[in-house]
């Protein structure tokens, strides 16, 4: 059965695309159908499981940019609920590191299978504090724990609502442990659900043999779990979430906080990934970090995906200059048309797993296929993202002109910044230069622009989650690694490189 792996490919195979794809994008391109096997075009039936490091697999081939205009908390929940992984950005000035940790802790504590470090309080406690880590934490219920952290009982938002807490102590309001239901030793998601029901509880404390709290079951987790079977989660039913640190600066004391946070992937992000400055970051980062998945990037060429595969990176992110707020190709003439630089990396990490990660270029939807068809094990995406609620920023309004009615309207927009922006630059100069460079000696390789405002970011995948597997139908294939298989053995049978007037036949509306 098809896994998430990117097929093999034959070197006949490999000199046909690396010759049709030289200086050329995806809008170069159409894709012949063939005679479609699928009978519908469900999502929920259509295995597209890929790799976005070598350890961790997506259901959804998605991930939104670490871009300080498109992912924090929100958007990485959705993407995690969604299939695929947010990674949050590092765009925070020198040593302020707790934000984007605190960012990381949102997400895994969104969902869980068992929360193995619930928020907990002792007996002697007051009322208002509990009500005061209540409404820090967003969470109904604080466990109840001695000094010893042997349980003590279970405090809930309905034991204090209404209460005055004037002279009251936890104690006083919580239920004590002898009239719960406790089960001794560690539990799975299943017999917990099968005694939830049995005893008609929603809440249910795990222990060891000596009362000392190890986890907490709760039925809304478990509710969530059914409900999106396709999220993306770590062995503890938490979501995954990644997080992007620098290679100078602080970023070897920001990526040991990420780590204890819980992030899953660390993504070593810098504008030109084939370094020194890289070479250096990733051997100091496993020399302290020894194997936590790492992915590097970006880079644009077979030599530069080779040079990050050479220093055991889990995954490499291409793509140089592709992007909607990047102008790197425009101030320095260097970059490579992004449907080439994926084919030449893809074809560097020919008997590897190390997945890559196409970083950029996707302007429609039918672009993520091609994407993930000349190289891609996932894509990644910012301004697809950008604009919706989950997205950092405020909304603005600005006027516009309505061209039939020659009338102006306010219209909501948000900011979309590439992060190698003079603004961006600006904001984490700390960041990225321990010798604080002057601003106007800092060459800017992105640029701000507003985008229209939208609703929520989690439509806007769902519907590229239906457009892909449309792809899949028009292929002939019954699943995203069936597609890479026939794409892969035959080519020239899919393949038509447009001229200008058939570009502008297919893709200018």
């Amino acid at each position: 059965m098809p896994g998430p792996d990117f097929p093999q490919i034959g070197d006949a195979a490999a000199r046909t695309v690396a010759e049709l794809v030289h200086g050329c994008t995806f809008d170069d391109f159409l894709l012949k159908p063939q005679r479609s096997v699928v009978v519908r075009r469900d999502p929920a039936v259509i295995d597209l499981s890929c790799r976005v490091s070598q350890h961790i697999v997506l259901k959804r081939p998605i991930v939104s940019a670490n871009m300080d205009t498109v992912t924090r908390a929100p958007m990485a929940i959705v993407q995690a609920e969604e299939g695929g992984i947010g990674i949050i950005d590092r765009g925070f000035r020198l040593g302020d590191i707790q934000p984007q940790v605190r960012e990381v802790e949102k997400v895994k504590r969104t969902q869980h299978g068992i929360i193995r470090d619930p928020y907990s309080i002792a007996a002697s406690a007051t009322i208002d504090e509990a009500a005061a880590v209540m409404s820090r934490s967003r969470v109904g219920t604080l466990v109840v724990v001695d000094d010893q952290r042997r349980l003590a009982g279970l405090l809930t938002e309905r034991d204090i609502r209404f209460v005055s807490g004037r002279g009251l102590r936890v104690a006083d309001r919580m239920t004590p442990a002898d009239r719960l239901v406790v089960h001794r030793g560690p539990l799975s998601p299943e017999s917990a659900e099968h005694m939830m029901v049995e005893r008609k509880i929603k809440k249910l404390p795990l222990v060891n043999e000596r009362g000392e709290l190890i986890g907490l079951i709760t039925s809304r987790d478990l509710l969530r779990q059914r409900r999106l079977p396709f999220a993306t989660r770590d062995d503890q039913g938490r979501l995954r979430v990644g997080a992007a640190v620098g290679a100078t600066g602080d970023y070897l004391e920001r990526a040991a906080e990420l780590i204890k946070a819980g992030v899953d992937v660390l993504v070593i992000d810098i504008a030109h990934g084939h370094s020194v400055v890289m070479d250096r970051a990733i051997g100091e980062l496993r020399a302290r970090f020894g194997g936590v998945e790492m992915i590097a990037g970006n880079v644009g060429s077979a030599d530069g995906a080779r040079f990050l595969l050479e220093r055991g990176v889990n995954g490499i992110k291409v793509g140089i200059g592709p992007g909607g707020g990047c102008t790197t190709r425009m101030t320095t003439s260097f970059g490579v048309p992004q449907a080439q630089a994926l084919v030449e990396c893809r074809l560097a990490l020919r008997g590897s797993d190390v997945p890559l990660i196409a970083d950029g270029g996707i302007r429609r939807h039918g672009a993520l296929a091609q994407a993930l068809l000349f190289g891609g094990d996932c894509a990644m995406l910012g301004s697809a993202f950008a604009g919706t609620e989950e997205a950092p920023g405020e909304i603005v309004h600005k006027s516009v002109l309505l061209p039939d009615a020659q009338k102006p309207v306010k219209v909501p927009f948000k900011v979309l910044r590439g992060m190698a922006s003079l603004e961006a630059i600006r904001d984490r100069l700390d960041v990225e230069d321990a010798d604080r460079v002057e601003i106007d000696a800092i060459g800017a390789e992105g640029m701000e622009v507003s985008v229209p405002a939208r609703g929520s970011a989690r439509p806007i995948v769902r519907e590229m989650i239906k457009h892909l597997c449309s792809s899949i139908s028009y292929s002939g294939a019954d699943s995203l690694r069936a597609m890479r298989d026939q794409f892969w053995a035959e080519p020239q049978r899919f393949v038509i490189k447009l001229s200008a007037s058939s570009r502008r036949e297919s893709y200018e509306r």
